[in-house]
């Protein structure tokens, strides 16, 4: 194997490991479900497939451009992670409260392509797809690209193929998470969506937490140094 082709595979390797766990496809797919309730098994893929395409472009675009765009606006990565953690938290809190009364039919007459096209980008592709996490760590790869011309392009050749690897796992995820309604059955799916949102409701919570803790320190107060 040649240096390139080995470096090219390192990069890969370097870009899913430490997008994946933060995307986290496999356990975000039971809160995919939750919020997609409304929609049929067919309207869910279509999701699914825009949601995934949606947080690769976004993934390129905090890549390539999100350092500069942040500095442009003077906006903090710690002020990202403290807004989207809200938006989390206030989408986990509806669906935690939702009677979930409403009658299918009645929501899908409501669904209409424009709100569903809306949708794929927000929320399910930001925050809870590609959220302040995600964000951050793209933004971070891309700015340890070295300045030089070949290891550049290699690095974001690497990048570009880490992300859509980790995007197509998320497609495949989302796409079937209604799965879970045949295995579960409804009582058992009633408990997992109420279960997700309480989760995502925390992820929210953490998520401001760790961006209110890199504006304000809190942490430190909590662990004194030791005399």
């Amino acid at each position: 194997m040649s240096d390139e082709v080995r470096q090219l595979l390192e990069g890969v390797l370097l870009v899913v490991g430490s997008l994946f766990p933060i995307i986290n496809p496999l356990g975000n797919a039971p809160l995919f479900l939750a919020l997609t309730q409304e929609h049929t098994d067919a309207e869910r893929r279509i999701l699914a497939r825009k949601v995934a395409l949606n947080g690769f472009l976004l993934l390129l675009g905090a890549i390539f451009a999100g350092n500069s765009i942040l500095a442009f606006f003077g906006v903090s990565i710690p002020i990202v992670q403290l807004a989207g953690g809200l938006v989390v938290a206030s989408l986990a809190w509806k669906r935690l409260n939702d009677s979930g009364e409403q009658p299918r039919a009645t929501a899908q007459a409501a669904a209409t392509v424009d709100a569903t096209e809306a949708k794929a980008f927000y929320p399910l592709t930001l925050p809870l797809t590609v959220g302040p996490g995600a964000i951050s760590v793209a933004i971070t790869i891309g700015a340890n690209f070295p300045s030089t011309v070949q290891p550049f392009i290699a690095d974001a050749i690497s990048a570009v193929i880490g992300a859509f690897i980790v995007c197509v796992v998320t497609w495949i995820s989302f796409g079937y998470a209604d799965r879970l309604t045949r295995y579960l059955g409804p009582a058992g799916l009633a408990v997992v969506l109420r279960l997700s949102a309480f989760i995502l409701l925390c992820i929210g919570v953490q998520i401001m937490w760790n961006g209110a803790d890199a504006l304000f320190g809190f942490s430190k107060g909590l662990h004194p140094a030791a005399p």
